[in-house]
Formats: structure tokens, sequence, C-alpha cells
């Protein structure tokens, strides 16, 4: 670890506008915790004399003397910004904790300031109505009419009254986004732990599965037991091969009631405040419902086309996962006599399907998927497509020393494009998931110069073993690719204007990523990282074509499951001052038995850890993952139908029109000008197998369950 953890310093090297560093990366070998708030706080200040030379400059107001000056104004208070919050979900270290709840109401009041200060206003508000006799290009325009926005949305119009109460519903809901997540960590990491000492109930595990369970036990003090945990990289192949139901179930039980237990981490009354407060922001600002406001901004454009667009493919989703039900039920009998599956079964029962179905299970496969290869694949995928090479960077200080290291990005020519941080595993002090952000961004200066993109990836990949590198699953495999492709995007980004440089809805921000995974199912793709962890064989041909068919299996509950967290993010934000909810199991439980949602699925978050929603930027938007799979399945077509999925041609048009300059027409705009048309979702329907029936599997399984291997106690059970 660096000292970003603790200790203190006279001296600040947040409060500098560049740092003396290689590539003027943050310095977090000199970076501590109790920096964050004095250099925030002065970059807070050093903005406001910005704007206050904008205020007090009595020439008329133009795009040159108020437009590019308030777009400019944030440069220093972004950048540190960015490098705290992106620390206070990857090092979330109880001093992280207490400097943000000291900085989140600072940074709010501040933000409220800008926006709500009329002077200001009538600045830029006169640029807007001047606009088009202003001799503005249409990057320009954009950028004036989305500022104008940004403070009509902000309050700018509101009476003094309304200002008031505004502000201060700003305030407790950053207080109140930041205890959610805080209670959703402390319960992840405390509310319960499974401790096995007995060998029998490691039954159906894979080896590598219970090293990694016998390493966690031992750091914990527990040596000779093998440890679970609620993070998916534990709990979730526990599921997925653990013979033992009384145990899947125990566990299955414990994640689905994360920050759900009463006492001090509970999220209910946190998110009924959260979602109550939303909705008076929504009222005061003349929009029907939360939903209806935060939805504005995006390509979908209203509540009811998101709905429209989740209703479409709801009923198509739920066919297919009860049909995958019955299948199931039909397996599970004939394998041991049941016909009982519960939620928390699923993953055991379809994981030993997909074998019977496929020949192939995720021990075999996930042999083949060692971390360091599936990285090298996917560095020479983007290689392929844009021309880019990354290079390892050990010159560059990181803030966990463990688990980051760093990639320097080069064009084809040579030109240095930008770097990525790459934060590889879970950690007690890390939130769950995987997400892309940046410690600094690209923009284009007016002098010719640029500043350079300083992207950094966070995944939760399981730790490697004595023996090896991490072996991923192929969810994690797909997680890799995915936020990599945020990373291209940000690495292409161009522009010379902050408010349109890479700066897209939300709802077209994950198609880059989600676009990238296509690649990582491709034959071609998947022989150049499957190679097998201990012989460093690539895996058979037969293997990959059972994968590759094997990519709708289970889709059916994969898609409605994140249908169903998307519709409970609407239902949320779509309610008013009026409703009156005080019970988040009624209606969470309410809201799914509206739509149908079968028992043996829960929406992929329940309420309580729902982070997305009550604490990150996907408030009444976790439907943009489905509208960004319209996009992405359709954008990969046009490699598939041009023959070669790196065309060259192909590639170059994406890149310009949706990466680098994405932000600056609207969305679909660039779209169109991409791919020649709109998107078709019938390429969704059929990436997904929701327009065809499942595969009928030749059953082969005996009648009786076989009797399982059991592991020894053995510490290392390779050894065996």
């Amino acid at each position: 670890m660096t000292a970003l953890v603790c200790g203190c310093s006279d001296s600040n090297p947040l409060n500098s506008h560049s740092f003396d560093t290689k590539h003027d990366v943050p310095p977090f070998n000199e970076i501590y915790v109790s920096h964050f708030k004095p250099a925030i706080v002065n970059a807070i200040n050093e903005a406001d004399q910005a704007i206050q030379l904008i205020t007090s400059n009595r020439n008329e107001p133009t795009f040159e003397n108020t437009i590019i000056p308030f777009d400019r104004r944030n440069e220093h208070l972004d950048r540190v910004c960015n490098i705290f919050f992106n620390l206070t979900e990857a090092e979330k270290t109880d001093s992280i904790v207490e400097a943000a709840e000291e900085i989140m109401p600072i940074i709010s009041a501040a933000n409220d300031d800008v926006y709500m200060n009329a002077e200001l206003f009538a600045r830029i508000k006169h640029v807007y109505d001047n606009r088009e006799s202003a001799n503005l290009d249409s990057t320009q325009r954009r950028v004036v009419e989305l500022y104008y926005k940004d403070f009509v949305r902000s309050g700018a119009t509101l009476d003094a009254t309304k200002q008031k109460e505004l502000r201060e519903i700003n305030q407790k809901l950053s207080l109140l986004s930041l205890t959610f997540g805080n209670n959703k960590i402390a319960e992840t990491n405390n509310s319960y732990s499974l401790v096995i000492d007995t060998i029998s109930d490691l039954a159906g595990l894979p080896d590598d599965i219970i090293q990694s369970a016998a390493e966690a036990a031992e750091k914990i003090g527990k040596k000779g037991k093998w440890l679970f945990t609620l993070h998916k990289a534990s709990f979730i192949p526990f599921l997925m091969y653990a013979d033992n139901a009384k145990l899947r179930n125990e566990i299955y039980t414990a994640y689905s009631k994360i920050a759900n237990n009463g006492g001090e981490h509970d999220n209910k009354n946190v998110l009924l405040e959260i979602v109550k407060l939303r909705a008076k922001k929504a009222q005061i600002l003349g929009y029907k419902t939360y939903a209806h406001y935060a939805i504005e901004e995006n390509m979908t454009a209203t509540p009811e086309a998101a709905d429209s667009l989740l209703n479409l493919l709801w009923q198509p989703a739920l066919k297919r996962a009860q049909a995958e039900l019955s299948e199931l039920k039909t397996f599970a009998y004939r394998y041991n006599r049941t016909t009982e599956i519960t939620a928390a079964d699923w993953w055991y029962w379809s994981e030993k399907l997909r074998k019977q179905k496929y020949g192939i299970d995720e021990t075999t496969i996930s042999e083949y998927f060692v971390r360091s290869n599936v990285r090298d694949a996917m560095f020479n995928v983007a290689n392929k497509l844009y021309g880019i090479t990354l290079k390892k960077a050990d010159d560059i200080p990181v803030y966990d020393d463990n688990d980051c290291d760093v990639y320097e990005v080069f064009e084809a020519n040579g030109d240095y494009l930008g770097l990525v941080y790459f934060d590889w595993f879970t950690r007690a002090t890390k939130s769950s998931g995987a997400w892309h952000s940046v410690f600094g961004s690209v923009l284009e200066n007016f002098d010719g110069s640029r500043t350079f993109d300083q992207s950094t990836i966070v995944y939760n990949f399981p730790h490697p073993t004595a023996d090896h590198d991490a072996l991923l699953s192929w969810d994690d495999v797909q997680t890799m690719f995915h936020e990599f492709g945020h990373g291209l995007h940000s690495l292409f980004t161009r522009g010379f204007y902050r408010r349109t440089a890479g700066n897209v809805p939300y709802d077209f921000v994950e198609m880059p990523s989600q676009l990238l995974e296509h690649w990582a199912l491709e034959p071609e793709v998947i022989r150049t990282y499957a190679r097998h962890y201990k012989t460093g064989e690539v895996m058979p041909d037969e293997t990959i074509t059972k994968l590759v068919e094997s990519a709708t299996f289970n889709q059916g509950f994969a898609m409605t499951e994140l249908l169903a967290a998307a519709i409970l993010d609407l239902r949320w934000h779509s309610l008013t001052t009026a409703d009156n909810i005080t019970n988040v199991e009624e209606f969470e439980q309410k809201a799914m038995d509206e739509i149908g949602l079968i028992k043996e699925i829960l929406p992929r978050y329940k309420s309580t850890y729902f982070s997305h929603i009550f604490d990150g930027g996907y408030a009444a938007g976790y439907y943009v993952y489905v509208w960004s799979s319209l996009l992405d399945c359709d954008a990969f077509a046009a490699w598939k139908e041009s023959g070669d999925i790196f065309n060259q041609e192909v590639s170059a048009r994406f890149r310009n029109f949706c990466l680098a300059y994405g932000g600056e027409d609207d969305p679909m705009k660039q779209y169109i000008r991409f791919r020649g048309q709109k998107p078709d979702i019938n390429y969704l329907l059929t990436f997904r197998g929701l327009n065809q029936k499942p595969r009928r599997p030749v059953y082969t399984q005996p009648t009786q369950q076989p009797q399982q291997t059991q592991p020894t106690g053995n510490q290392d059970p390779k050894a065996e």
C-alpha cells in the first residue's frame, strides 16, 4: 500500500495544477487522505474566482468571454475530485469514508452556488438566446444549449425559496448516497461469512476454488478451514458447484439480505429517504417524477420510452426463463429425483445442465482463462481494431502496490495516447463490481497542445493462488473486455470543450463497453487467450465451438434478472411526492408480482444493495444496459457483415463517430453516421437467443446421482 491510507504532510501535492511525475500522473506515493479536503476547498475557490471574472465582465456576453472560461473553470477541481471519488470506491478505508462525509456537502454546496448564480446564468442565457446569430459552429451551439439546460435543470430559474429548498435536498442526498454505499460494503464484508471445517461440505467444488477458500481462511487466522464470503468472486462459484443445497441456500439468502438485516448498516430507511427527496427535487424543478427528470437527458428521452423497450423484451425473456426452469426441473429429476428448484439452486443446476448439453462447464473452461492471457488477448484485439499498443509502465505510482499496474498506450505511429490503470483483484476495502473512471481527462487545448487520458479500470477478480495467476470465469472474461471498452472510449475521446468531449448520455455510454464483449466470444479471439493454466495448450476447437454454441444458454434467466432490476429501478423513481411508501420489501415484491417475475429468479440487485441507482449515477437509468445492448448488437453486425471482425474501415468509422466525437452531436445522429441506419432490435433478440427456443438436451445422465469425489484435507488440493 502507498502512503495514501493514513498520515499527513505539510506539503499538499494536490494543490498543484500539475504534478512532477511522468505524464503528469497523480503522485499516489505522496498523497495522504488529509490532503483532499483542503485541496478541494482550494480548487473550489479557484473556480469561484474564474466565475467572478466572467460575471464582472461588462462586455456583451459571448461564447468566447463567457462559455469558454466557464467550460474551463473546473479543470483543477475536477482532477482532484476524480482522484478522490475513485478512491472512495477502490480504497474505502475508514479515513476515506470520514473524509467523504466532510467533503460531499462542500462539493454539493459549491455546485449549487454555481448553477444558482443569477449573474452567471444571465450571461449564459444571453449567449443561448443569441446562439443562432453568433456565427457558432455546430459543436459550439451544442455546448451552449447543453450548458443552458444544465442551469435550468439545476434550479437557475427557481425563486429564492425553492432554490433554498433544492440546496437542502442536494445536501441531504449527497450524504445519503454515501451512507448507502458505506452500508453495503460494511454488510458485504461483515454481515456473513461461511467458514467450512468439514471436508464433505466442499463436495462438488473445483480444486482451485477450494484452494482459494483455504488461503482466504488462513488470512483470517483459520488455517485448515475454508472461507466463503459475500463477494461475488467467492460466493458465485460456491452457488455453481457446491453439492450441499443447505449451504447454497444459506449463502444465497445472506447475499439477498445485504443491508437488509436491521441494525446500523440497514439501507431500507436510507433508500426510502433518497427516493422521497428525489421525487421532491423533481417536483420543485417541474417534472412529474424523478424518472422524467433523469431520463430527459438520455437517448430514450422519457420513462415511457424506456418502459416500452423493457416491456418489449420482458415477455420473450420471461417465456424463455420459464422454459429454462422447466428444463432444469426435468434435468434435476433425472439427476437425483428432485424437482424443487429455488433461486439459490438455479446456478447449480444450470451449470450441470450446461455441462450435459454442451460437454463443458465453468470448471473446465476457467482452467483455460488465465487472467494475464485474457488481458494480452484483449490488448491484441484493440491493436487489430485500432492499431494501438499497450506497454506496462513500472515507473508510475499506484494507490495499491499489490493489486494495481499501469499501461501506457500508443497510436500505430508511436504517438502517446494516454495510460490505463488496472486494479485487478477483490479486497475488503473495495466496492463490489467493476467500473471505469478517469484520474485525468482528454482535452484539446486552443494553443495546439492537449491533455491525455488517464483511465482507471477496477475489477474484482479472485486473487492469484500460490501456484498460478487468477483463473477467470466466463463472466469475468466478459467483464474484463467490457470495462476496457469504456477505457477505449475514454482514450479515443477528442474535443475542445469539456461539456461535449466524451460526454454522452448514459444510454449511449454503455454501448462501447458492451460492444467489445462481442470479440471475447469470437473463436478467432478465443484461441489467442484460452490456454490451459498448467500445460499452456490451446482450448480444443471442439470446446471452443461448444462455448460459442452455449452463448445463448441460460439467457432467459440472465435477461430476466437484468430486466427485473431495470423495472424495479424505474418503479422506485416513478414515485411522486404523493406516494407514501414505508415498506421496502412490500414495494419491491408488489413491483415484481405486477410483471409476473417467477419466484425462482430475483432481480439482479435487490433494493438495499442496488448501488447503481442509490450510490451511483444510474438512478432511473439501469435500463441503459438494455438500450445499449440494442446499439452494441447492431453495431457489431457492421463488422460481421463485412466478413472481417477486424475490418479497419468499420473500426475507423466507429472510432470517429461514436468514440472520438460521440458527444459533439445528438448521439443517434452520430450512431447513424457510423452505421448508416437506426439500430435493429432483431440483432439483440438473436444475440440473446430470445427469438429461438432453447436447445433441447440429450439426457445421458444416470437417474441416480453419482457418487461425488470428496476433496481431501490437503491445503494444496493440486498436490493430491
